[in-house]
């Protein structure tokens, strides 16, 4: 089973959350001005890395807040986790 700590109730059970997808994607700030394919970009294409990836979380059964997780794609080791307003972790040479 995986663990995971959320930042507000601190380690539970990988069955208490739900990932939601990539972290840090800034909407558009006129999405009405965009072409068409730059709208289809923002909203179905993402980084799909093997290695570190930045994801949303979210805490359903718990606190139900949200938090962003650096999730190592390889092993599926979760290196760490954080509110959204913080900026990403230094992971070190774990984040290779």
């Amino acid at each position: 089973m995986l663990l995971i700590k959320c930042p507000w109730c601190g380690t539970r059970e990988q069955l208490e959350f739900f990932g939601e997808g990539e972290a840090h994607i800034t909407r558009p700030a006129h999405p009405n001005s965009l072409l068409d394919e730059a709208w289809g970009n923002y909203l179905f294409f993402r980084s799909n890395p093997k290695g570190v990836h930045y994801e949303r979380w979210i805490h359903v059964h718990g606190c139900r807040r949200w938090f962003y997780a650096a999730r190592n794609t390889v092993t599926d080791e979760i290196l760490a986790t954080y509110p959204p307003r913080a900026s990403k972790p230094s992971l070190g040479r774990r984040g290779e």
